[in-house]
């Protein structure tokens, strides 16, 4: 059994929308593109190489699989980000999509028939992680279906007010336990938190008793 592993970018208040560029995701007129570019550090760069020392393979929804097809693969060689784009590029990917006939990224599969049903089979091997990035539509519904294992969050400290949210009304209430984190000099909270079962509550009447 492999644990879906999901890795985000996010704002105080819960956005995941175009963090890294203007044109990332600019639909629903979202204005703010690139609101983590002015925090990026190497305590960062070090938390996400940390992230990808580890066996995994690429869960992606169709959007995110698209800006980043047009992107890693033309990485230069002389490139910072070179080592990224060689995992990137020689794991495999499993993709949302209804256009299977289209993933021209090296190592890509269209995950078939019903996404949940599908994203199950994959759970149930043997094998590297699921890493899923952006993706916000499918992490939503894995966040449903209670299938995330791990959130691993770059938490900002800026309030965008309008956009696209990691969480909804539809998450599946549950418990995670903070297993890691480290603030940079900018503010930024990096996170890394593992399910830890259902939600517990009580009353504080109860406390001390």
């Amino acid at each position: 059994m492999r644990k879906i592993i999901v890795a985000e970018h996010i704002s105080l208040d819960g956005i995941i929308q175009s963090p890294g560029s203007p044109k990332e995701d600019p639909s629903g007129d979202f204005r703010l593109g690139g609101w983590t570019v002015p925090y990026d550090d190497e305590a960062i760069g070090q938390a996400v190489q940390d992230m990808l020392s580890q066996p995994f393979e690429l869960l992606l929804g169709r959007r995110t699989y698209d800006i980043w097809a047009a992107y890693w693969p033309d990485v230069r060689a002389d490139s910072p980000a070179h080592e990224i784009a060689d995992l990137f590029n020689r794991v495999p990917k499993h993709v949302a999509t209804h256009r299977s006939n289209t993933l021209d990224w090296e190592n890509s599969h269209a995950l078939n028939g019903d996404l949940l049903d599908a994203i199950r089979a994959l759970k149930r091997q043997d094998s590297a992680g699921l890493l899923t990035w952006g993706s916000g539509d499918m992490v939503r519904q894995l966040l449903a279906a209670g299938l995330v294992d791990e959130l691993r969050l770059v938490i900002y400290p800026v309030v965008l007010g309008r956009g696209k949210r990691l969480f909804d009304d539809n998450a599946q209430a549950s418990s995670f336990t903070l297993e890691h984190s480290v603030s940079t000099a900018g503010g930024v909270l990096i996170a890394r938190y593992v399910r830890n079962g259902e939600v517990r509550t009580g009353t504080f009447d109860e406390v001390g008793k």
